[in-house]
């Protein structure tokens, strides 16, 4: 079983490494992980409740505390749970919790500096704190504005010396060391001052009132503090992902009962429940729509910016948005079991995990501490041994303590990938682990399944050859018109769909759907009947008609030898061929294929950019499979895999490098989890993304380079920042204990303080550039992309170009061989979409960009699209939530002012980008 622990007292690396270490010990417990960022611990176990009572005591006798969190209940309601438990939630708390102390800490500590080194400086000071007579007042007041700050800041005291009686000293212990050395010596040297006014040395009195060291005990906790403040609110950035996507799912649902609508908090829906969604609202739960319909904004789920129509029957998932229309869905997942409350437990699962990297880390802070306590105190020996003051000796050793603390080599690595993996879940990009996100950097080969990976995954027309001589373009590619009338091919289209549509061949239902989306109805048939292995006959007009192979031709006498070249120059493209006869004689061709998905080829462009080499795997046949590989141009292809040797290939070639695996089915699933990364389309089967180690929202292979590029980029971060964290202790730490004394270079601990803290925030301020982490194309795969790729909306808008959704040209080419057509397909359709321009360089859609302030999620990024699409002359508008911008694309021209106008009444601030 897995439990979560809340834990306490933790302050650095060498804490969470000692608690990781504890917990792992105690029996019954298989593996224990903690997160310091967080404060949390992930714990496999034997599911004994004792085994959970044990845990907690030997974390409490280690010296910090640790409790289980309580479970969310079972089928509550429709949004994820926002206990206070939440990484959200306790980020918040400890800002506020450290920004107390740290104004407590500066309130006192700025009138105890002034006082202690006014005089260095020539500030005015009160007389009573002036003159050899007054010095135990000017020391014993320092002594008293102290005392508030070590009070406010006692958790470091108590924190660090606990941990150090126990065995396990940590950064509390440094900084508790540091502070505690530097106060007894104050308190010594008051008690000094007092024996030198009472034997009247007023010389010995004033030379000790010098050196009282209160003011770098309250600068070390201060300085600290204030590190310790900007780390919390950094901290706090690398939850926004998490708490952008729980502030999705809407507050409140309207539900039906008995016929009347009531408003009910979106936390109370239950399972079964019917609920009303009107236009403008967010959907509260997964389900299915029943009554009525709408156009659904689903980006924040998938990503993909284009909204879908939705009728009954059909599936809704919560937080998507209802752009228009009106409907009723039964509520069928709530709760912890909706897509987006799967969607933040797989982050918050990714952000607990840890990378090796990172266990690497930990390893390091867990003797690092024990060490630099040495280090202080052969300093202060040796600084003794030389001949030095205990003075000059004590700052020494307390400059070591306090600038060696880990803090930063502790954050290097899980503020990275905390804020890659978030970063990634806004891209539709889910890393269900640490360890994948480090492994996916080093991927050398990528294996992909094709069937509804590289392609679509379903069966498509992509060719219409009517016998008198009309082509049609499909859905996969334009082909060449011999000169036929339109009206002719129609004719043929409803003939081949009126005697397919009685069969449940899925070839057949291609050909039925593709009449349905060229407005075309099939004719009435008669005497249907399916002859196995050949096709199906029917009676068209009392006609007997046939659809099928060559062979069913062949069987029944009907001549097919003027169609030979072109039936094989079809199949050599993958297709399947299906011959159309009626009264004895042909009177067409249909290809039908599972084409490929627009992206497939720019995404295995990009990886060979990457250096990565592809390896597609299917069961089809060889000739299939050369058609597929010469479209997308995939290095190696190996056909005729059966399922269960999938695994067998993953594991091969797993032995020659670092292999992932991509795929979408039951039968990817062995593989998925076989290979070093297995990354999962998010179209596919249930158990094929439980399998996997990354899941892609947008079921778009060109994810599978952004995945690893993500991967890349957070890896380059993880060693920035543990080069910089290791390299700043390797260079302070023999500054801080004197070894360029000799050349007049010294620090003291208030410096110390300092550069420890800013080592902490410069750490956290790097890993924080990842937010600004987008995937990114090569210049090449961006070059070959073409404009009407750039974007989910773009590809859209070709996909449905080429599928014949969009008229004109778009269904014809100009004729050569099947990947020539196919791209003059892919570049009309990319014109009729208004993303390219004309042969004579004309742009054909005008756009303006506008600076857009205020938007703070996908609801604003709805409004705002709806808003500026709203305006007579905008043909669409696309919103950038992470940039701030919104791009209006304009049929005709629209006035700056009504731009901005539009997005004001919507309750933003806009401006025309400069």
């Amino acid at each position: 079983m897995k439990q979560t622990f809340d834990v306490t007292g933790m302050t650095c690396a060498a804490c969470s490494a000692r608690v990781e270490k504890t917990a792992n010990a105690v029996p019954g417990v298989e593996k224990a992980t903690v997160n310091l960022l967080k404060n949390s611990m992930e714990v496999d176990y034997d599911g004994a409740p004792d085994t959970l009572a044990s845990i907690s005591a030997a974390i409490d006798k280690a010296g910090y505390g640790a409790a289980p969190r309580p479970s969310a209940s079972p089928g509550g309601g429709a949004r994820p749970a926002r206990g206070a438990a939440s990484p959200v939630n306790a980020a918040a708390e400890e800002a506020k919790t450290v920004k107390m102390r740290l104004i407590v800490s500066f309130i006192f500590t700025i009138p105890l500096f002034y006082l202690s080194m006014g005089h260095m400086f020539g500030w005015p000071l009160p007389s009573v704190f002036l003159g050899d007579e007054n010095v135990l007042i000017f020391a014993f007041t320092q002594f008293l504005l102290l005392l508030p700050v070590i009070f406010v800041n006692f958790k470091f005291f108590r924190g660090g010396f606990k941990s150090l009686f126990h065995g396990s000293p940590n950064m509390d212990s440094l900084i508790a060391l540091g502070s505690t050395a530097a106060t007894a010596y104050g308190i010594y040297a008051i008690y000094k001052i007092g024996y030198a006014l009472g034997w009247g040395d007023m010389h010995l009195a004033h030379a000790t009132a010098m050196d009282l060291y209160f003011e770098s005990a309250a600068m070390i906790l201060t300085l600290i503090m204030l590190g310790k403040y900007f780390e919390a609110r950094a901290k706090g950035k690398t939850t926004d992902a998490i708490s952008k996507l729980m502030d999705l799912s809407p507050k409140t649902a309207t539900r039906l009962v008995d016929g009347t609508e009531e408003i009910v908090p979106a936390e109370s829906v239950r399972a079964g429940d019917i609920l009303v969604v009107k236009a403008g609202e967010g959907v509260p739960a997964d389900g299915v729509l029943v009554e009525g319909g709408g156009t659904l904004d689903e980006s924040v789920i998938t990503g993909e910016s284009v909204p879908v129509e939705k009728g009954p029957g059909d599936p809704v998932t919560g937080a998507t948005v209802n752009r228009s229309g009106w409907f009723t869905m039964r509520a069928e997942k709530v709760g912890e079991e909706t897509a987006l409350a799967n969607i933040i437990r797989l982050v918050d699962e990714a952000t607990s995990s840890k990378a090796p990297i990172e266990k690497m880390a930990d390893r390091i802070s867990g003797v690092f501490v024990p060490v630099v306590i040495v280090i202080a105190v052969i300093t202060f020996v040796v600084w003794m041994a030389i001949g030095g003051t205990l003075e000059t000796a004590l700052s020494h050793a307390v400059t070591v303590l306090v600038i060696s603390c880990p803090c930063a080599l502790g954050l290097a690595t899980p503020t990275a990938i905390m804020v890659g993996t978030g970063r990634g879940a806004a891209s539709g990009i889910l890393v269900k682990s640490a360890e994948a996100l480090e492994t996916a950097h080093g991927i050398s080969t990528v294996m992909l399944d094709k069937t509804g990976t590289i392609t679509q995954g379903k069966p498509e027309v992509t060719d219409v050859i009517e016998a008198g001589g009309a082509v049609v373009g499909g859905s996969d590619e334009g082909v060449a018109s011999t000169g036929a009338q339109p009206g002719d091919a129609r004719a043929f289209i409803a003939f081949a769909a009126g005697i397919e549509k009685r069969s449940e061949h899925p070839l057949a239902q291609a050909i039925v759907g593709y009449a349905e989306a060229q407005g075309v109805e099939g004719v009435a048939v008669g005497d249907f009947s399916q002859i196995p292995g050949e096709g199906v006959s029917a009676t068209v007009d009392g006609e007997a008609c046939f659809a099928g192979n060559l062979r069913m031709m062949e069987a029944h006498g009907i001549d097919a030898s003027a169609f030979t070249d072109r039936a094989r120059s079809l199949a050599d493209d993958g297709k399947t061929v299906l011959y159309f006869a009626r009264a004895g004689r042909l009177v067409g061709l249909i290809a039908v294929a599972d084409v490929v998905k627009p992206t497939s080829k720019l995404a295995i462009d990009e990886l060979r950019h990457m250096g990565i080499s592809t390896v597609m795997l299917t069961g089809d046949n060889e000739r299939t499979a050369a058609a597929i590989q010469r479209r997308v141009g995939v290095d190696t292809v190996i056909a005729g895999v059966l399922p269960q040797d999938k695994e067998k290939m993953v594991r091969d070639l797993a032995a020659q490098g670092t292999v992932a695996m991509v795929g979408d089915g039951i039968n990817d699933a062995p593989a998925l989890a076989r290979a070093d990364v297995g990354i999962a389309i998010g179209a596919g089967t249930d158990i094929a993304i439980e399998s996997a180690d990354i899941v892609l929202m947008h079921s778009d292979l060109a994810d599978v380079p952004a995945a690893i590029g993500l991967s890349r980029a957070t890896m380059r971060n993880i060693k920035q920042n543990l080069f910089w964290a290791l390299f700043y202790n390797a260079i302070c730490i023999p500054v801080a204990a004197g070894a360029l004394a000799g050349v007049g270079i010294n620090l003291n601990p208030m410096i110390a303080a300092a550069a420890m803290s800013l080592s902490s925030v410069c750490v956290v301020s790097n890993a924080l550039r990842l937010r600004r982490w987008k995937p990114a194309l090569s210049a090449n795969a961006a070059d070959g992309m073409g404009a009407g790729s750039k974007g989910a909306h773009n590809r859209q808008a070709s996909t449905d170009a080429i599928a014949g959704h969009v008229p004109g040209e778009a269904a014809r080419a100009t004729g050569g061989d099947a990947a020539q057509r196919l791209d003059a397909a892919e570049t009309e359709a990319v014109r009729i979409a208004g993303n390219d321009t004309e042969p004579n360089g004309k742009d054909t859609t005008m756009e303006k960009t506008l600076d857009v302030e205020g938007m703070m999620c996908a609801h604003c990024v709805a409004h705002v699209k709806k808003a500026l699409e709203g305006i007579d002359g905008v043909e669409e508008a696309v919103v950038d939530l992470d940039a701030g911008k919104a791009t209006a694309k304009l049929a005709a021209d629209v006035a700056d002012q009504a731009l901005i106008d539009a997005v004001v009444d919507a309750g933003y601030e806009a401006k025309i980008a400069s």
